[in-house]
């Protein structure tokens, strides 16, 4: 049992690295402070996008680890941290990719404190490319 606690323990800290990898990485493809526009400013388009890049990290280490577990705590925590490290330059590279493609800036469209439709589109893509890691993945 104490092996097992230590594993959750291990896995749950990469996890917490990778959600603060993936919200620095969202917060350098927005203009100002991303934490600011949620919890000063109340930017539900900058929440439901970060809710979905965190999903989709969730995702991704979730699987790397109930497929890997097997191979030993090492390896499956070493996939944990590549796969997860992915997860987020890919869904920065999704991120600037939709920006290319729709008109305006997509980063500040997130930051508005107004609803703008943009979040569901950017949200939707944060979960796509998760799906597809996970996808990559899972035997």
């Amino acid at each position: 049992m104490l092996a097992s606690i230590g594993y959750a323990a291990a896995y749950t800290g990469v996890g917490i690295a990778l959600l603060a990898l993936g919200f620095v990485a969202l917060d350098l493809l927005t203009p100002g402070h991303l934490g600011r526009h949620i919890y000063e400013e109340g930017s539900v388009n900058a929440g439901i996008v970060l809710s979905a890049g965190f999903l989709g990290q969730g995702a991704i280490a979730f699987t790397t680890i109930w497929t890997n577990a097997t191979n030993g705590f090492g390896e499956a925590l070493w996939y944990t941290v590549v796969f997860g490290v992915l997860g987020v330059l890919l869904q920065a590279l999704a991120f600037l990719v939709l920006n290319l493609v729709t008109p305006g800036s997509l980063g500040a469209a997130l930051v508005q404190v107004r609803f703008h439709p943009a979040s569901l589109v950017s949200a939707a893509s944060q979960l796509a490319v998760a799906a597809i890691i996970v996808a990559s993945i899972w035997p």
